[in-house]
């Protein structure tokens, strides 16, 4: 392929590209003061040296979900003993949405320690491999595809390496952001029957995939490919019908004593957003000056890149950080892991992107002599 493949920018009128770009340079100056959330409790791998996972103090519902790995794999079923579990662990039951969907509790009870470790590395390697090939066929801007295509693999590997942080396999967007990974890594047009089914276990564990099952949607609908539009709809109607299910099922156990979750809708902004991400993934270990602007550069890649995924992923990203921003408290960080693994991706192609930018904002005003 060669440089105009990935150049978005390329053809913009001088005006609005310099436009975009005196937003982007003030995003990421407000990305580099904004408070990233509260860093005392992140998705954090012990150092070398510290005590094992298991003998470190476990936060309050990371320890209710062990609790309901071990009665599952004691035979109780679950909707018998989780609202009690609530109760004694003080949180609430109303809405039926602040009580966990109950898949990954009984795959995790299903595949006990050592298989959740092998099943964390083989999704992860699973999660490589698709990306490896997906960037492949697509232009990547370099003679080949191969200098960015690489690169592109080693920043992914920084995202999605932190699913396999065994103290942390009880979160449930840990493994469904990674099969929303997995799922778009394996997308194409016209190849959607694995994707579907990907997605599809994403959303049995964690809601929050719901927006990428619609966005794929939309984007099949968009290419007129009505047999992918009709599986994607298939599968929103049977996740809605699940979880109707799984409400009617939590609410026969709630009384009326039962207490009420605080606001979703906690209006956070740009901090939500940025705080999301870097405290849900491996940013956390940089100084958050650092870490909220590589954010907005992640995004810039994604939209610089021009091809189906960098189209994607700029819509499927630029949704993801606008519901941050808009729901979520400060103690739902970890929603970030949802999005967080592949928005490494983009990092590959923030130079091109940058380099595109400019030369949209400047080039043709300096061939026509408007600046020296």
């Amino acid at each position: 392929m060669g440089r105009a493949a990935d150049d978005r920018f390329a053809h913009w009128p001088p005006l609005p590209a310099r436009l975009l770009l005196a937003a982007l340079l003030a995003l990421m100056a407000m990305a580099a003061l904004v408070p990233i959330g509260t860093g005392s409790k992140t998705i954090s791998t012990p150092a070398f040296g510290q005590q094992p996972a298991a003998e470190r103090a476990r936060d309050d519902d990371l320890a209710l979900y062990d609790v309901a790995t071990v009665r599952i794999r004691g035979g109780q079923n679950y909707y018998d003993f989780i609202a009690e579990e609530h109760r004694r662990s003080g949180y609430p039951l109303q809405p039926g949405l602040a009580v966990r969907l109950p898949t990954l509790a009984y795959l995790d009870a299903a595949l006990g320690d050592m298989g959740q470790a092998a099943a964390s590395i083989a999704l992860m390697l699973a999660v490589l491999a698709a990306w490896w090939r997906r960037l492949g066929p697509e232009p990547t801007g370099e003679p080949g595809g191969m200098p960015r295509r690489t690169l592109a693999l080693a920043f992914l590997f920084i995202g999605v390496s932190l699913g396999t942080n065994r103290h942390f396999f009880v979160l449930h967007e840990l493994w469904s952001g990674m099969l929303l990974a997995l799922a778009f890594g394996l997308h194409r047009p016209g190849k959607w029957v694995l994707p579907v089914l990907v997605t599809a276990l994403a959303l049995a564990i964690r809601e929050h995939a719901l927006p990428f099952a619609l966005l794929m949607g939309a984007m099949a609908c968009w290419r007129r490919d009505w047999k992918e539009v009709a599986a994607w709809a298939l599968l929103t109607v049977a996740f809605f019908v699940g979880l109707a299910i799984h409400l009617h099922l939590v609410a026969q156990h709630v009384l009326p004593t039962d207490g009420h979750s605080a606001s979703w809708f906690a209006l956070r902004g740009l901090s939500g957003w940025l705080s999301n991400v870097v405290l849900s993934s491996n940013l956390r270990f940089l100084p958050h000056f650092i870490a909220g602007p590589l954010v907005v550069l992640m995004v810039l890649g994604w939209a610089g890149w021009r091809s189906a995924a960098g189209t994607f992923g700029t819509l499927l990203y630029l949704g993801y950080a606008l519901a941050f921003m808009i729901a979520g408290r400060d103690d739902n960080y970890y929603w970030g892991a949802m999005v967080a693994p592949a928005m490494f991706i983009g990092l590959a192609f923030v130079p091109r992107a940058l380099q595109s930018l400019w030369r949209a904002s400047f080039d043709k005003l300096r061939m026509s002599g408007d600046i020296a």
